[in-house]
């Protein structure tokens, strides 16, 4: 049975921590690939503070160009409506077939609010979750405020804590600090290039 990954999220900037993260849960769970997938109109998010979605998609292909097992997804830049995460799932398992296992990543944040996510009682039955450690979160909430159906589709991703942060990285940009090594060097030209996050001249 094939495994994909799918890591989703604004990329506003991506970074090491991104990239990290997709090739952990490459190494331990056994995955084809990992597909970078950056939302258009994030549920959660006010759209007026995200930057312009082309530009996020053109850092992400920047980011993982270099690792053959990583791939970017236009599907939820080209698809209308807000970037639901059961809709994504559903969308890849079209593409690569339904028996395909779907490993979707995200932050253990982020997932410990899955039963307030849309269509929430079906996501238990549509992929495994990739819970990637924070800092500052701690993991034991996860079977603090998830019952069993939602734990039994949890795993938790084996990785050093990275302390980088996207809106860290555009607050260091627009107080004109230096973002060098917290990014790779083609995402921070191409921020420099288009002026992004308030950049007034090279890093």
């Amino acid at each position: 049975m094939a495994r994909i990954g799918i890591l989703g999220g604004t990329f506003d900037p991506p970074h090491w921590a991104h990239l990290l993260i997709g090739e952990k849960s490459y190494e331990q769970f056994g995955l084809e690939k990992v597909v970078f997938v950056p939302a258009a109109r994030p549920p959660h998010k006010g759209a007026e503070n995200i930057t312009d979605a082309e530009h996020r998609y053109a850092m992400t292909l920047l980011a993982t160009a270099s690792n053959k097992h990583f791939e970017v997804s236009r599907l939820e830049l080209e698809r209308p409506g807000p970037s639901f995460s059961a809709d994504t799932i559903r969308a890849f398992k079209r593409i690569y077939g339904p028996e395909t296992e779907i490993y979707f990543i995200a932050g253990a944040d982020e997932i410990v609010s899955i039963k307030s996510w849309h269509d929430a009682d079906s996501l238990p039955l549509l992929a495994r979750f990739v819970a990637a450690p924070r800092v500052g979160f701690d993991l034991s909430s996860l079977e603090q405020q998830l019952d069993e159906k939602f734990l039994s589709a949890i795993v938790v991703l084996d990785m050093l804590l990275v302390d980088i942060s996207a809106s860290n990285l555009r607050a260091r940009v627009s107080e004109g600090k230096s973002i060098k090594y917290l990014v790779p060097e083609s995402v921070e030209d191409y921020i420099y290039k288009h002026k992004l996050y308030g950049a007034g001249g090279g890093g």
